[in-house]
């Protein structure tokens, strides 16, 4: 094939860790613990089925959004934007609707699920009771990503006890500036929260979960050094995201060539009201593959809809033809930088808007946008 053509499939765009190859690779330990084999060969499904284009017969890994309503108003995040709030409806998943998914998940094979996606997970009343209906049902990797503010001790050690095998806390600045993303959450006291969880599970004799705290570029941007010494002795990975803008027009950045997106052959995406979204970076429900109350798994997972998505993707055409293709930041164009870490280099890989993204963020921030919904 001439080189001109070749596809270009981003696996895991848009984080990167900024650990050690120690601290990452013992964080892939920890997190395949249990299910060594099987975690080993869905890390290379993960990555073989995109750049393969092949479809199985169930989805490698099912976001089930526990809620899409959230208890911040963070300036940076999509939530708190008029399309958002025009286009969403903002409610909690039925523990009933949250079953039915599981259970067609688990006979099929389904190997991991994540109970966040848009909103606070952790706002679910039955958030415990999930993750413990999940692991009964021998889902291998249940996970989720939380703002942090409403999971303490307490209720660490309960989705500890139930299962629970990955959580990822958000964790935007340090000190004042954390405070002014993420209020009414003080800084000291949620460090002092994820030190516990680590002491609750070494007391406990737990591996699991494993914990990762990440953070936007830009609120940590001025203390990486000191943002990385914080967390990485109290969690088992320290990542960071480079920010995308919602308030910018990203159809019009610039565009990789030949994109092709390795989501919609890896996950199925299921709302908190039970519509499947086309994937993970379509917020705004742009294009809807069917109603999970009313589908299977299955079906949806094998619908028309999607198999003519991954067509269009094949040949190189979905970003031009898809409204939530062009608005994603998976095929803007990027810049690598260097950041000088703790004694050695980190790569990030920055979107081609990030100077703007930058100066947008601290607007956000210094006025104040961050509060309770």
């Amino acid at each position: 094939m001439n080189q001109e053509n070749l596809s270009y499939i981003p696996i895991n765009k848009g984080q990167f860790t900024i650990e050690t190859p120690e601290r990452e690779a013992e964080f892939e330990r920890k997190r395949g613990f249990g299910v060594e084999e099987a975690y080993r060969e869905n890390r290379r499904q993960w990555t073989e089925y995109p750049k393969k284009q092949y479809v199985a017969d169930y989805p490698l890994h099912v976001d089930i959004e526990l809620s899409s309503i959230c208890n911040l108003r963070c300036p940076m995040c999509y939530t708190i934007t008029e399309e958002f709030k025009k286009k969403v409806n903002t409610t909690l998943m039925d523990y009933d609707l949250f079953m039915k998914i599981v259970d067609e998940c688990a006979s099929g094979g389904v190997y991991s699920i994540r109970l966040s996606l848009r909103g606070e997970p952790f706002l679910h009343k039955q958030i415990v009771d999930c993750i413990r209906y999940a692991k009964q049902k021998k889902i291998k990797e249940v996970s989720t990503l939380t703002n942090g503010v409403r999971l303490n001790e307490e209720m660490f050690r309960e989705i500890m006890e139930a299962g629970i095998d990955w959580i990822t806390i958000s964790f935007d600045g340090m000190g004042e500036t954390y405070e002014r993303i993420r209020h009414p959450a003080k800084f000291d006291r949620s460090v002092e929260k994820i030190r516990n969880y680590q002491k609750i599970k070494k007391e406990s004799g737990y591996v699991k979960p494993v914990i990762k705290v990440q953070s936007v570029l830009p609120a940590i941007q001025d203390d990486l050094q000191a943002f990385y010494k914080k967390f990485a002795p109290i969690s088992d990975m320290v990542s960071v995201n480079p920010l995308i803008d919602y308030s910018q027009d990203r159809t019009t950045l610039p565009k990789v060539q030949n994109f092709v997106c390795p989501q919609i052959f890896q996950r199925l995406v299921i709302g908190a009201d039970g519509h499947c979204l086309i994937c993970a970076n379509d917020e705004n429900e742009d294009i809807l593959i069917g109603d999970a109350y009313k589908d299977s798994i299955y079906t949806l997972w094998h619908s028309n809809t999607l198999m003519c998505i991954r067509e269009l993707h094949r040949n190189h055409k979905g970003v031009d033809a898809l409204v939530p293709c062009r608005k994603c930041a998976l095929p803007i164009a990027t810049n690598d930088v260097k950041i000088w870490l703790d004694g050695r280099y980190v790569i990030a890989e920055n979107y081609s808007s990030r100077q703007l993204d930058v100066i947008r963020f601290e607007e956000a921030s210094i006025n104040g946008v961050g509060g309770v919904s």
